[in-house]
């Protein structure tokens, strides 16, 4: 009987004591997220609550695991090794949550704190790069450390050393690109090159960058497609960032008129439209004739904006709205409209 109850007891006690103290923690945590509201840290640490109960859970056990018969037991090293690696992947999760708390906390906090915008997405794409990096190296570390408490990965280990110079030329040339995009990732994080939030032109696609990684970087389309493309190419090929130097914008409109277009009242119309127009940010405007063939001229109506959404829907206002006046009070600026009495063209 006793070579039952005391293994219930010892990892019975631990497991409600391990519960006991996470709750602890987790009420503390609530408290200080109450008196101190202006950061989001501790509400964030909060999500470690069961990686810190798996930890304490197992520290538990293995303190108090030689008062029980199953010390002595054959299967002794096989309670060890689930120990360790239920210990190894708990504290990887522990230390990932802990990381992601810090990384929003300082990205929230500086967000609120900055008056420039661009600088906030700056901040916010670094921090997010360093933890996936810290993800990535945490991972590999832990997976490493549950392999090696196997017996026949360690002799596997010691075997590969052999080899080890031919396996990492093989491994340079292998990982290559990979290693090529996780540079260009850093140089794209603290180069401020693009950043999260900006609005980007590549390849013809427009959009907004949604998601860096340490390999690829996701851009959102106006029609919510997601384009994926390695970072590297943002460090080879030239791209438009129409969010450096702040977010506002010239934009143009052109149009193919007939020679007999009136220019000046065209013009008077446009300031009309521009002038009426909410996303017009009041910076200038302008119209003049850019170029003209044997039977067009080509007007070019140019305008600001705050952001290039305002941009896009000014210049589509003002397109559509010269176009329909035209059409109403002079369709003789308007090439390719038949005139009264103009005889009928036979082929």
């Amino acid at each position: 009987m006793e070579n039952v109850l005391r293994p219930v007891i010892v990892f019975g006690g631990a497991l409600v004591l391990a519960y006991v103290l996470a709750w602890a923690v987790d009420r503390l945590l609530v408290r200080l997220d109450v008196r101190h509201p202006e950061t989001p840290m501790w509400g964030l640490l909060r999500r470690g609550r069961f990686p810190l109960q798996a930890v304490l859970f197992v520290a538990l056990v293995s303190g108090f695991f030689d008062s029980t018969n199953l010390a002595k037991a054959d299967h002794r090293e096989t309670v060890d090794l689930w120990m360790t690696i239920i210990l190894i992947a708990g504290s990887t999760w522990l230390i990932l949550r802990v990381v992601a708390a810090i990384t929003e906390t300082i990205a929230t906090r500086y967000a609120g704190s900055t008056h420039d915008p661009a600088r906030g997405r700056r901040v916010r794409t670094q921090l997010t790069l360093i933890q996936r990096l810290v993800t990535a190296v945490v991972t590999v570390i832990a997976v490493a450390a549950v392999l090696l408490q196997f017996p026949g990965m360690k002799t596997f280990g010691t075997s590969m050393l052999a080899s080890a110079g031919v396996l990492g030329i093989v491994a340079g040339i292998a990982a290559q690109s990979t290693l090529g995009n996780l540079f260009a990732g850093l140089s794209i994080a603290f180069g401020d090159m693009v950043r999260i939030g900006d609005e980007v032109v590549v390849d013809g696609e427009m959009g907004t960058v949604d998601e860096i990684t340490v390999s690829y970087l996701v851009i959102l389309t106006w029609d919510e497609r997601r384009v994926t493309m390695p970072v590297s190419y943002f460090t080879s090929k030239p791209f438009e960032n129409w969010s450096r130097g702040g977010p506002q914008q010239t934009g143009t409109v052109y149009l193919q008129l007939d020679h007999a277009a009136p220019v000046e009242k065209i013009r008077e119309k446009t300031e009309e439209l521009v002038r009426a127009s909410d996303h017009w940010d009041g910076r200038s405007w302008s119209l003049v004739v850019t170029d003209s063939t044997p039977t067009t001229i080509e007007v070019r109506a140019a305008m600001t904006a705050r952001t290039s959404d305002d941009l896009w829907t000014l210049r589509c206002h003002v397109r559509e709205s010269l176009l329909t006046w035209l059409k109403d009070n002079h369709t003789e600026a308007l090439p390719g409209i038949r005139r009264t009495g103009e005889p009928e063209k036979t082929f």
